[in-house]
């Protein structure tokens, strides 16, 4: 099976198998990767936080594992601008440094191999954990606890004093979510960096995942852009011109489309 499938074939597991999935995105980046040897090192460091975590109920234990973390080195990466290596699994765990989300991936198949409730949350901008049933959430970066008015001043620092916290930025993310959120992550940090090409393997993974957003195909039209593909952008701006509401944005898109080469069939 080609990496993709090997991904696909994780999340149709029951349960999912997250983390190995993310490993076989690791891998559609780097050939190299082999998730077989990254999970046997994963459960050496899984012994390491186990002998770290204090004689508690395992419904109290996802904070102590959040802080175990971070005593053996595993931080947000704060290296400017951000690299794709800080959304990649197996440079996460080489490097102890990566994103919320990488760094909450990691915790979560630590937590499920130590049988500790934990659960991901899908928060704008920071991806955050949960115990189910707690009234707070837990920052995968360190462990420190969050309730409404922390995710009310989060956000805010995020998208602005205007933006409001809502029941939907807290609702439990589902594994499919959590990939198609990390492929999102990795399509913006190569676009930054000007590799298009591999940022168009992670554009293609998003619209694989499904719901696909007006801004998941505007995405790709514009790698397609990058790359000379006319017949691709145009069928992703025409996806995107469907799929908006946006009385400006449609009028936008209807101009680009009226500015690209015919449409051409090779036979």
């Amino acid at each position: 099976m080609t990496p993709r499938q090997h991904f696909f074939d994780c999340l149709q597991r029951s349960p999912p198998a997250l983390f190995e999935a993310a490993l076989w995105i690791a891998v559609e980046h780097d050939k190299e990767v082999d998730p077989a040897t990254v999970m046997a090192h994963f459960r050496d460091l899984q012994q390491r936080v186990s002998y770290g975590l204090p004689m508690l109920p395992v419904s109290e234990l996802a904070q102590p594992l959040l802080r175990r973390m971070n005593d053996l080195g595993f931080a947000q990466d704060d290296f400017s601008p951000l690299r794709p290596q800080a959304a990649l699994l197996d440079k996460v765990l080489e490097r102890r440094r990566g994103q919320p989300l990488a760094l909450a991936l990691i915790a979560l198949e630590l937590a499920r191999g130590l049988e500790i409730p934990l659960a991901g949350v899908n928060f704008p901008g920071h991806f955050l954990l949960r115990v189910p049933g707690a009234d707070h959430l837990l920052d995968p970066c360190g462990g420190r606890r969050l309730y409404p008015n922390d995710c009310r001043e989060l956000l805010h620092r995020q998208y602005g004093p205007n933006m409001k916290l809502s029941a939907e930025h807290l609702v439990t993310a589902e594994p499919a979510q959590m990939l198609q959120r990390l492929s999102r992550n990795l399509r913006q940090l190569y676009l930054s960096h000007d590799d298009y090409i591999a940022a168009l393997i992670d554009a293609e993974r998003v619209l694989e995942l499904g719901d696909g957003t007006t801004a998941d195909y505007l995405a790709r039209a514009s790698l397609y852009q990058r790359l000379d593909c006319p017949n691709a952008e145009r069928f992703d701006l025409e996806r995107a011109l469907l799929l908006t509401e946006d009385p400006i944005q449609r009028i936008r898109l209807t101009e680009r489309l009226g500015h690209l080469p015919p449409n051409t069939i090779v036979h």
